[in-house]
């Protein structure tokens, strides 16, 4: 999410209730698509890869579950010489804080270039990345000691992902409508690909097999479908011709303010955070307008079905032990928690008092989810078995995407730690 403005609260709120498009369960399978976009029969996945490896890095092998290597205490590389430290960009203090998880202290603050969003860890867990969109620069932070480097010049990096292979960063240059690929050492641009069709890119995933990724356009209610290397765009699903139950209306949520002044004529919704599920079947989509998530199966790309969880939804999190994964409902300070076997919420956690958890990170070892409070200026520290929340740590103003590292897994595929 670009800006970090508190919405202005709507007295007499209006939630619109609606059938799913496409019959009442809202199950249909087939998926809207643009028109002329290539159907899903069109996907075609590269070339077979040996299992265990690409050309150029590690994969996963067919039938092996995504989060297989990022369990509780699975550090590799890199990252086993990482100092624990939570990283917190404040997009619109312009600072980065770090805290110490073990005292639960801030322990530094730099001044970084303007607006930073995201702290992104390297392909090969050497680096984290903060992103500066509107500054236009990439900043570098040593994992080994915490300490900030001097910031590269990057056009408009809103977010930050990496090829399956490493052999390029993706930035979402959301600003300028086009993804471009970087070296992923020294940043440098090899080659952009224009994205006409989506408004506001923002945050993606990739297939288990890692062969397609699927990324959100925030401001016009669209998701693309990509190929790994990043070269066209394969399809474009349109969430607007899908109607769901407890939307925030257009209207209102012009009349609101912040981001949701950037949605387009013509949208109804905005897409968030993507991950993919435990089991690989699904890729789960938060939309902030729509107050739930969005089911995508990740095999045919088709919209299947949504699921209502609360006011602003918008960070998705997988347990350390795959059985459940964690939605931020932003609007309404509360974490609706899923069971990966059944894709079904099956409690929410209400945050006491004011409260808008918004991104963050699963702990090393699974114990805690870290979030950041957007509109509060501060940090959550909370129980991953009982929801309590055990902290709350003040920050500098607009708190965005926490980055807690080190985290397990062989590789990131970027944002936050989609790890693999």
């Amino acid at each position: 999410m670009r800006t970090g403005r508190r919405p202005a609260v709507l007295v007499g709120f209006v939630i619109v209730l609606a059938l799913a498009l496409a019959g009442c369960d809202g199950r249909s399978g087939a998926g809207p698509e643009v028109a002329g976009s290539p159907s899903a029969g069109a996907l075609s996945p590269a070339a077979p890869v040996a299992p265990g490896a690409t050309s150029q890095g590690p994969s996963t092998h067919p039938g092996t579950a995504p989060y297989a290597f990022a369990g509780a205490g699975m550090l590799t590389g890199a990252a086993t010489q990482a100092r624990p430290l939570v990283y917190v960009p404040n997009q619109l203090s312009g600072t980065v804080q770090v805290i110490d998880p073990k005292t639960y202290k801030v322990i530094s603050t730099d001044r970084i270039p303007a607006s930073p969003e995201h702290v992104v860890p390297s392909w090969d867990l050497r680096t984290l990345w903060i992103n500066s969109d509107q500054g236009n620069a990439l900043t570098p932070v040593d994992p080994v000691t915490g300490k900030v480097g001097t910031p590269v010049a990057v056009a408009d990096p809103y977010n930050l992902y990496f090829t399956p292979d490493g052999a390029h960063a993706v930035v979402m240059a959301s600003r300028l409508r086009r993804i471009d690929l970087l070296d992923p050492h020294t940043m440098k641009l090899q080659r952009s690909l224009k994205i006409p069709e989506c408004v506001g890119v923002n945050h993606a995933d990739y297939t288990a097999d890692l062969q397609h990724m699927l990324a959100s356009c925030e401001f016009n209610g669209r998701l693309l479908v990509l190929d790994r290397e990043m070269t066209t765009v394969l399809k474009v699903i349109d969430l607007n011709q899908v109607r769901t139950p407890g939307a925030t209306p257009p209207s209102e949520a012009h009349m609101m303010g912040g981001p949701k002044n950037g949605l387009v004529a013509g949208a109804s919704a905005m897409p968030q955070d993507v991950r993919l599920t435990p089991d690989g079947k699904w890729f789960m989509v938060a939309d902030m307008l729509r107050n739930g998530v969005w089911f995508i199966n990740a095999s045919t790309m088709r919209y299947d079905h949504f699921v209502p969880t609360g006011m602003g939804a918008h960070g998705i999190y997988p347990s350390r032990d795959a059985t459940r994964v964690f939605v931020s409902n932003r609007d309404e300070g509360t974490i609706s928690v899923f069971d990966a076997t059944t894709d079904e919420p099956v409690t929410k956690w209400k945050l006491p008092g004011s409260a808008s958890p918004d991104m963050g990170d699963v702990s090393m070892d699974g114990s805690q989810l870290w979030l950041s409070g957007r509109y509060n200026s501060e940090v959550y520290v909370i129980d991953t078995t009982t929801g309590r929340l055990l902290h709350r740590i003040h920050t500098g103003s607009g708190p965005h995407g926490l980055c807690v590292w080190p985290q397990p897994g062989r590789f990131s595929l970027g944002h936050t730690g989609n790890m693999r």
